[in-house]
This record gives C-alpha cells, sequence and structure tokens, in this order.
C-alpha cells in the first residue's frame, strides 16, 4: 500500500473512526485503526467490537494511488503524528507488510504495525428499505435526550436512549428514573413494521458529534444492532438487550400549577443558587411560588444561603415550594430554545414538567427531592 493525501482529508476520517476505539479493548488488533486500500479509495475502520465506524474515502480525493493494499496502524499515535505534519501532503507507505512509513519532504515517521489478516471480520449490512432522517433534525434528538441516560451499570437498559418507531412517528426517550427525556417527530415516510430499539447511550453521543449538516442519515435497523449511513460513514453499534421501563404514564395530562418564566432569568437564578451546592450529593435547590413571585434559594450549612426572586405569570395564586437537583434543572432548560418556558407542577412530590410554549414535541421531566 502507497499512496499520498492531503493532511486535512486523511485528518477528517481519522477523526471520525477513532471514536470507535475504547481504552477498555481487551483484543490488541483493535487498538489499531484497519486502513485498506482498494481501487474505489481507502477504507478507515475502526471498533471495539461493540461499536464499528468505516469511512471511505474516495480514489478522487486520493492525490495519488501507486499500490493497493493495507495495515492496522496503532491508533494511539496515528491521530497526533498526521496533526503534526508539517506538510499539508503526507505520503503512507507499507513497508514488507508490517511496517508503516508516513513521511513529508522534510519529516518522517516509521512505525511496527500488526497484519491486517488479524483484523476481525465486522459485517457492516444494510436494509433494502431504511428510514431515513435529515441529519441535523437527528443531531438535535440525541441533544435534547441523551444527557438524561443513566450512568450507573445496576440498571444498564436505562444507560441507553430508547428510538421507539411507530407507523409515521419517531419517540425517543431517555432516563435515568430521577428524570426523563421524551423526543417526538413526524417521519417523513412510515415505517413498514414497527421497531423499538435501546442504543447505547455512549455510541449515540459519538454519532451526534460525527453529524455536522443536514445530510440525510440512513436507519438500517437488526435485531442486535443498528447501522447508521452519513455520507461517507458507516456507524454501526450494538443494541442494548432488555425491556426499557414503560414512561408514558409518568408524564401527567394535567397540571395544578402552568407557570411561565424567562428561560435565561430562571436558569441564570439556577445556576447561581447552585454555586453553594457545587460538591453536594443532590446539587439541592429550592423553588418558592407565591402568586407572581417566584423565590429561589439554596443553603449549606458550611457556607450560608442565597435567595433570588423572579417575577412571573401563573395560574394559580397558592404558595407551593419544590426541591429540586439544580444540575438536572439546568441540563433541561438548556435543550430549550426559547426566551420564555413552562413550568408544570402539580404539588412538591409529583414530577415537574419543563416545556417550550410553541413546541409540544419536546419534554423534560424532573423528580422533587423531598428535603424533610
Amino acid at each position: 500500500m502507497k499512496f499520498t493525501i492531503e493532511k486535512n482529508i486523511i485528518l477528517e476520517g481519522l477523526n471520525n473512526v477513532i471514536r470507535a476505539i475504547s481504552t477498555k479493548n481487551v483484543i490488541p488488533v483493535l487498538n489499531g485503526i484497519k486502513f485498506k486500500l482498494k481501487n474505489e479509495g481507502l477504507f478507515l475502520t475502526a471498533s471495539d467490537s461493540e461499536l464499528t465506524i468505516k469511512v471511505l474515502i474516495e480514489s478522487k480525493e486520493i492525490k495519488q494511488i501507486n499500490n493497493l493494499g493495507g495495515i492496522i496502524i496503532q491508533s494511539k499515535y496515528i491521530l497526533d503524528i498526521v496533526r503534526k505534519m508539517p506538510s499539508d501532503l503526507i505520503n503512507f507507505e507499507v513497508i514488507d507488510g508490517v511496517k508503516v512509513k508516513i513521511y513529508t519532504d522534510n519529516s518522517q515517521y516509521n512505525l511496527n504495525c500488526l497484519d491486517i489478516n488479524d483484523y476481525p471480520d465486522v459485517k457492516l449490512e444494510e436494509n433494502k428499505d431504511p428510514i431515513v432522517i435529515s441529519g441535523d433534525i437527528l443531531k438535535a434528538i440525541i441533544n435534547e435526550t441523551s444527557f438524561a441516560i443513566s450512568t450507573q451499570e445496576l440498571r444498564p437498559i436505562l444507560t441507553g436512549v430508547k428510538f421507539n418507531f411507530v407507523k409515521d412517528t419517531l419517540e425517543v426517550v431517555a432516563t435515568d428514573s430521577y428524570r426523563l427525556a421524551q423526543k417526538n417527530i413526524k417521519l417523513a415516510q412510515a415505517v413498514e413494521k414497527d421497531f423499538e430499539i435501546v442504543i447505547p447511550g455512549r455510541n449515540i453521543m459519538e454519532l451526534e458529534r460525527i453529524i455536522t449538516d443536514e445530510d440525510p442519515v440512513e436507519i438500517h435497523i437488526f435485531n442486535n444492532k443498528v447501522l447508521f449511513k452519513y455520507k461517507n460513514i458507516n456507524f454501526q453499534t450494538n443494541l442494548l438487550s432488555g425491556t426499557y421501563p414503560n414512561t408514558s404514564n409518568l408524564i401527567p395530562s394535567e397540571f395544578a400549577y402552568i407557570i411561565k418564566v424567562n428561560k435565561k432569568d430562571f436558569n441564570d437564578a439556577i445556576d447561581r443558587a447552585a454555586l453553594l451546592t457545587v460538591g453536594k450529593d443532590k446539587n439541592i435547590v429550592k423553588m418558592l411560588l407565591d402568586n407572581t413571585k417566584m423565590l429561589i434559594s439554596s443553603y449549606a450549612s458550611e457556607l450560608g444561603k442565597t435567595e433570588e426572586q423572579l417575577t412571573v405569570e401563573t395560574n394559580n395564586k397558592e404558595k407551593l415550594e419544590i426541591s429540586f437537583s439544580a444540575k438536572y434543572m439546568l441540563e433541561a432548560i438548556k435543550t430549550l430554545n426559547e426566551d420564555e418556558i413552562l413550568l408544570l407542577l402539580n404539588s412538591d412530590i409529583k414530577p415537574l414538567i419543563i416545556k417550550s410554549l410553541t413546541d409540544e414535541s419536546l419534554i423534560q421531566l424532573i423528580l422533587p427531592i423531598k428535603t424533610y
């Protein structure tokens, strides 16, 4: 294998595939990136056996191709080597099938490599009729929900994001059992068969980082894996097994308190109150509602307390005090792109719902925290 390529082109490909490399890999060969140069172009592949990313750099994007072939280059160094090369054109040349020379006019690296035949055969299968979603919409969906996944391995199913395809609707849900994020969108075309899959949170967040624009994303669903095709990138992840909890009954349909508040003012008040709770177990702040006055406060015995008052619009003049995690609230608010938002409540022990005034498709839910 011998070829010459522009630095920015190979760097982009490497930046995308290296997301599949895991520090927990127990198979040594999976710590490397597979380079395979064929007539149609250079295929870069990386995998941790649960997530596989494959990128094709087409022949027309490669400056010069001398010999076809392949090699496995250790991922630990290749990205930094390419990034720090002093020239815009970089040459790759395999020596004796086990070494690679990466060089420019004035700089050269000779690296020991692994035999390409030792790399596991990972099949990237496709369906005849994939589900297609615009890249910018899928990116937004992941951003609006994935932060709510569980980081605890006690319930592995909650470390993933549920994608539920029913006819022409996609419902995406993430929860750690203390909060919930739910997004619904209409599909351009109804699915022939309903699907419910749970994608590992870490993997779906890596996909979000790869997607950069509105180009379409094809979704190919199988029993234990799903393949996303985006531009020249194939992104395949295993699915989580198990039954995702039914969350539909967690969201109330009626509310005793409907509060309209300025998003920035509310966010900033929570943020300032949270300063005294940093490092605390639950990062608790209190919200006292008294007609059109809202008091945000927090208390730390060794530091003191803080209070901040806001003016809000509400349909209920009765007092209500509720406590919640400042971290959870700030992360939920961040997903809403409006100047004013709605807080929907029933009591100090029932779920608190955060919604947009105009967009019914996104719902954020936080469970209150008892402080007595």
